[in-house]
């Protein structure tokens, strides 16, 4: 008679995916915040740390992966899609997660976060943005607003902002949202979203700098502005915001753009503001062009619209030359006969 027992592990906590080493980031620095709802996130939707890649490439939030007990790669400057890509194509079954900041994922790494984007590789994508190069000292990055001064702009920065999401959308990808990083259960509601998404999940993160660029999220994210600042999303309610929840969007038919009209007001004509719908890709347009002053940041989940991912349809035609084949493997292939000797 067999007299042993099935044994079941407990299930993971926040500790478990904690590595022994130690978190070298500055004070106050938002990536503490981040990498506790990741942590947070990994153990509510149960994933496993044998399962589970983080992929980085160079900066302070490159420093990621040292310090989640998972695997992980701290590759080059940009280059963390590349590598991601690799992996799912090796093994389609891995979580992974790309860590990258607004310099390393939109400036040298820019054509390889186009392509993970548009080719639509199952993974999760956190580009943390503190709209400077926190790492190399705070010169001005993709993301740094018009007129900033940084030590390589010390005249104020001349061009216009990338936006992430604008460019994420326009690369084609099928889930974008954005976060702030002291928001903190908004921003695992969303990594929960992206995580249980099937293709590329980009997270725009607006992560405070306390060295180099502190408080650029205060205008929209504090206390006290982000109710008249910061529109929440949320799928299937009207895009409405405000302290009193008073001001809603409409679509303008004459400029085919967002208009915030006051709720109740001369302007309302009883209709409503607009629903949001996640998977409607103009409207999720109209919501990532909306700026301050005129506009609130727009938060949340803008855009999911689920398609097959990249490594799935690979896959999918091997199986279906392997059908077609007498040829199974390398060895079939060696040994056809077609061989000569020099």
């Amino acid at each position: 008679m067999d007299t042993k027992t099935d044994t079941v592990s407990p299930p993971l906590t926040i500790k478990d995916f904690a590595s022994d080493q130690e978190v070298r980031w500055c004070p106050g620095c938002g990536d503490y915040s981040v990498i506790k709802a990741v942590q947070k996130t990994l153990v509510e939707v149960g994933a496993k740390r044998e399962n589970t890649v983080f992929v980085s490439g160079i900066g302070c939030s490159s420093r990621f992966p040292y310090y989640m007990d998972t695997y992980g790669f701290h590759g080059i400057h940009g280059r963390a899609p590349a590598i991601a890509s690799g992996l799912l194509l090796a093994n389609p079954d891995l979580d992974v997660w790309i860590i990258t900041g607004d310099g390393d994922g939109l400036s040298i790494g820019g054509n390889h976060m186009l392509h993970v984007l548009r080719h639509n590789y199952n993974c999760v994508i956190l580009l943390f943005n503190n709209g400077v190069y926190g790492l190399t000292k705070g010169q001005y990055s993709p993301t740094s607003e018009r007129g900033q001064i940084t030590p390589s702009s010390p005249m104020g920065v001349i061009d216009p902002p990338l936006e992430p999401i604008q460019f994420a959308i326009g690369a084609g990808a099928h889930f974008v949202a954005r976060v702030v990083d002291i928001q903190q259960q908004q921003m695992i509601d969303v990594l929960k979203a992206a995580y249980e998404h099937k293709g590329a999940a980009m997270i725009e993160i607006f992560q405070n700098c306390t060295v180099f660029n502190d408080g650029m999220c205060d205008s929209f994210a504090t206390k006290s502005t982000k109710f008249e600042h910061q529109i929440e999303l949320v799928a299937g309610q009207p895009l409405i915001y405000g302290k009193a929840r008073d001001k809603g969007f409409k679509c303008d038919p004459g400029s085919l753009s967002l208009k915030s009209y006051d709720i109740g007001g001369e302007d309302d004509d009883g209709h409503g503001a607009i629903v949001h719908d996640p998977a409607n890709r103009s409207l999720a347009f109209m919501l990532a062009q909306m700026q301050m002053p005129e506009y609130p940041v727009a938060t949340g989940v803008i855009y999911n619209a689920p398609e097959a991912s990249y490594e799935r349809e690979a896959m999918r035609q091997v199986e279906e030359a392997k059908a077609s084949s007498d040829r199974k493997s390398v060895t079939d292939v060696l040994n056809q006969g077609f061989t000569w000797e020099v």
